[in-house]
This record gives C-alpha cells, structure tokens and sequence, in this order.
C-alpha cells in the first residue's frame, strides 16, 4: 500500500515558469551557468546557486543560509507563488525522441522505511547526510525523486483525462524539449489517485536514491525535534515525480578501459573465448542488440561478445545482468579491477553519444578497450529491487530527467 498525497506547491507564475525552472546545476557547463545568471534574473540557478559560485571561504550553513534568503526573495517578488489547497500535478515532458508523462505528488518516507518504496542502489551516507542538512537549513526540495509504479489502466485514465484539456504550463526551453503541468483540482479525481496508489504495493526509484534517503533522514531528525509530532507533517513526505513502468526509459552506460591488464591483445581474445563467443565484426560501430550480447572496441577492430550460457549459472536476478557479468567475468577476473565502483581505469560514457565515440577513443589509444551494453530491463531493476539486491554503479541511465524548480515542496 503506497501513500500518495496532493501537496500544496511552490511554483512559478504562468508568465515566468519557463524563466524560472531549470536543469540540474551539474547537467550545465561553467559558461551556460554563467549566461544564465547574467541574462535570466529569473533563473531557479539565482537560487541554487548561492551554494557553488564563490563561496569557497564560507561554511555550508552559511551557504545554505543564503540559499533559503534568496528563495524567499523570489517569493517576495511575486516570482513563485503557493497553491492555498493540496494538488497533485500532472507533468508532461516531450523530447525530439521520447515523450513522458506521471503525476507529481507528495509521498512517504515512512513507505521508505519500510521497504514500499523500493530501492537498486547503495546510497553514500556522507552524500545522504549533506542533502538532509541542506533541507533541514533551507526547508524546501525542488527537485523530484523520479518514481515508477507497475502498469495501471486507471491511472492512466485519469492522466489521458487531464493531458487532453489546456495546461497551465506548456513552453519549451532551449534544448528543444516541451514541458506541460497541470493542476488536479478535483476533488474527486484527488481522491480516485490516491486511492489507487494505495492499491499498489510497491513503488521503485529509478532516480534520486540519495534524494530519498535524505527526506527520510530528515523526518526522523524533524520527529525527534517534535514534541507534537503526528505522522502528517510536511516533513514526512518527499517531492516525487510518479511514472509508469512503460513510460520509463532506460538507456545504458558504456566503458572505456584503460588497462589489458599487461596482456596483448591476442592474450586477451584468448581469455575471452574461454567463457565468450566472440565474433569479428565488418562494421566499423555496431549497437548491442539483445541482453547477455555486448560489443567490444578492441585496436582497430569490433566484435560482438555472446554470453556462452553452459558457462554460467545464474543464482539470483543480479547475477543474470550484463553489468554483473561485464564487470566479474571480465573487468575483475582478466584485467584486474577489483573494485568497478572505485576504479580510477574506467570511465563511463553514456549510450546515447553513440558508438563512434568509443571506437575513436580506442583506435586513437586513449583507451585500451571499450564495451557497449544492451541496456538493463525495467522489469529487471524491479525484480532486483524487489529482491533486496544493488546493481552494480554506472548500470542505468533513466529518463526522464525533471526540472528543478517547477514545482517546490516545503517543509
């Protein structure tokens, strides 16, 4: 049973929204930030800001102190304004490849705790304690834990029902992608999603796992801090953007190595071949076309690598994914990484460049071999996560990716 409630938002007027809201800080180059802050005074980056541009000098609660001043001079301003009654938002954003729609709401920390919102990475404690205390300081989240839930026909219906009527947001930024809100008034449409949520048992984050972590973290900071505390604080829930599993995308991250391993390349093909079919390919790039079939960038040559099946015996979910496999099997056991997640001799690329980029940077000899993955399944991160189990780091890139500072939530 998975707790979703409206909330009342922070959000930008209709006029300024598509100044206001923004990409992540990290997702811009130093110059893009720097356009923004020149020529958008109305950019959430003023906001979020405060906390990167220099202020090396200045302690992270005076950061944090400054971020929370600054957000509430863009209020003042008329630049956000608050809904006086709890909404959910139906959220649309439409790319040149893909178009994604869900519902942004409110949900539980306590169904993180307690395992109904369910998780597929480790989470950085350090990392996890940073982002609490930056809640804590500045009392509000702008930007969403990406969310996804099993196929629902009924919510599906109720989203059909709103993305065919006006928004109350559509415009779309530089980057050629269209960004739609609407408001769920309705009370019985308020109701009817939140009663189908309860039906759910389970929710699954695909991103913003240490967003997640830090809103439960700061409840029980908050909790203990309450005398009065009863369960239905605003602190007791977390921004959430809610999307069904078919309308996730999940798109791989490639690797690029920088060892062999002192093993020649003939060496090397040796090894493989052992527990891999290997097959040189005519094609100068060539994309993975199935799961346990990855391709391989080696000198000045592709091959395509098939899983032998009688080599394996596959004990669990994790066991049976390329990355598991990629990294025990080949980057451990033959060229020596012991450890993919602190390895300073990988580097990830993600899907979406394409092949040729690794193909470049191996022939090239900045890297000494490259894999391209078939990307992991949506059914295979929730099979994973329901069985209590953690990819491997670098295993998915998932879209959407959201705004910040489209809708706020306050604590």
């Amino acid at each position: 049973m998975a707790i979703v409630n409206p909330f009342k938002a922070v959000r930008a007027t209709r006029d300024k929204v598509a100044l206001v809201s923004s990409r992540s800080y990290d997702a811009y180059t130093p110059a893009e930030i720097g356009a923004q802050l020149e020529f958008n005074p109305f950019s959430f980056l003023h906001i979020i800001s405060q906390s990167y541009i220099g202020r090396e000098d200045t302690s992270l609660e005076e950061r944090f102190a400054v971020i929370k001043d600054k957000y509430k001079e863009f209020k003042q301003e008329h630049t956000y304004i608050k809904e006086d009654k709890p909404l959910f938002y139906v959220y649309k954003k439409t790319t040149l490849e893909s178009s994604f729609i869900g519902i942004i709401a409110a949900t539980s920390t306590n169904d993180y705790k307690n395992n109904v919102i369910k998780k597929h990475e480790k989470t950085i404690k350090k990392r996890e304690n940073l982002f609490k205390n930056y809640l804590k300081a500045t009392g509000f989240n702008a930007e969403p834990v990406l969310l996804t839930y099993r196929d629902n026909k009924n919510l599906d219906f109720i989203i059909k029902k709103y993305e065919n009527q006006r928004a109350e947001y559509e415009f779309t930024t530089e980057n050629h992608k269209t960004h739609l809100l609407w408001l769920v008034e309705d009370l019985e449409d308020i109701k009817a999603i939140q009663q189908e949520f309860i039906k759910i048992d389970s929710l699954y984050i695909a991103d913003g796992h240490h967003r997640s972590a830090s809103s439960h973290l700061l409840a029980k900071t908050l909790e203990s801090e309450n005398k009065k505390h009863t369960g239905k604080e605003a602190y007791n829930f977390c921004l959430s953007y809610l999307i069904s599993e078919s309308n996730l995308e999940i798109s791989a991250f490639n690797r690029l190595i920088k060892t062999l391993n002192n093993l020649t390349e003939k060496e090397f093909l040796a090894r493989l071949k052992k527990r891999y079919a290997i097959t040189l390919l005519s094609d100068n790039t060539a994309e993975p076309t199935k799961e346990h079939s990855l391709i391989m960038y080696l000198g000045q040559n592709t091959y395509q690598i098939d899983f032998k099946q009688d080599a394996y015996q596959f004990k669990s979910s994790l066991h049976e994914l390329d990355v598991h496999l990629l990294n025990k099997h080949i980057l451990k056991n033959i060229l020596g990484i012991k450890d993919a997640r602190k390895s300073k001799k990988i580097k990830y690329i993600e899907s979406r460049k394409g092949q040729l980029i690794l193909k470049e940077k191996v022939t090239k000899g900045k890297f000494k071999v490259a894999f391209s993955l078939f990307p992991v399944q949506v059914k295979q991160m929730m099979q994973i996560a329901d069985d209590g189990l953690t990819m491997p780091p670098k295993s998915t890139y998932i879209l959407p990716k959201l705004r910040s500072g489209l809708t706020i939530y306050e604590f």
